[in-house]
């Protein structure tokens, strides 16, 4: 008996072994127009195993690619495209540098804090202020959203007005969002995405009938 441990190791496991042992005979080929009219063949098979490869655009050339690929780029044929360079290929990608973005409040998030640097640039006037409300209220569902807890208007003020260098402003006596508002929508939000989630499921287990 054979086992995969024991037999060589595939190039690309999706086209299978016997797409890698077809590469291993043309490779043994003399003749170098019989090796190219082989190699057109795979190329065939190697499309018909994966159809939906033809979505991606110039999809003949990926598929040169991974047929030298699985030949270890000892391929000699006249393709169409020429082959790819081994230490592209095969080389490790550089390295993902983080982003170097410093937030101050994890919970209102990188997007929310360019809304107040926006927003403190605005000239004067009823505009900003309204702008202004809005993120104070964006910033009071986001914090519900991560803290359960309750939550002061007041501080959501203060924040703000520290986050944009105390250029955003609002009234001690406004009013925000009520907390109450708040986290009822967070519950209905999740017990809408648990119900969800519940008639995927049945409609997986039964079909696209739901009982």
């Amino acid at each position: 008996m054979e086992y995969n441990t024991s037999r060589n190791k595939m190039a690309i496991p999706e086209y299978g072994r016997n797409i890698q042992k077809m590469v291993r005979y043309i490779l043994e080929l003399e003749d170098r127009k019989e090796r190219t009219e082989a190699a057109n063949r795979i190329i065939e098979i190697m499309a018909n195993m994966h159809p939906q490869i033809r979505e991606v655009s110039d999809y003949t050339h990926k598929l040169w690619d991974h047929l030298y690929l699985i030949s270890d780029f000892k391929l000699d044929v006249d393709s169409p495209f020429p082959p790819p360079e081994k230490t592209v290929i095969m080389g490790r990608p550089g390295r993902l540098e983080y982003s170097e973005d410093h937030i101050r409040f994890k919970h209102y998030g990188k997007h929310l804090e360019k809304m107040i640097k926006y927003a403190a640039e605005l000239e004067e006037g009823p505009e900003k202020k309204e702008i202004t409300l809005m993120i104070a209220n964006q910033m009071k569902r986001s914090y519900l959203n991560w803290n359960r807890d309750s939550v002061s208007d007041r501080m959501i003020l203060n924040q703000l007005e520290e986050l944009s260098g105390g250029k955003l402003k609002l009234d001690e006596d406004v009013n925000l969002v009520a907390t109450s508002e708040v986290l009822a929508g967070n519950r209905n939000k999740k017990k809408k995405s648990t119900q969800s989630k519940s008639n995927n499921g049945r409609r997986k287990k039964y079909g696209r009938k739901t009982y």
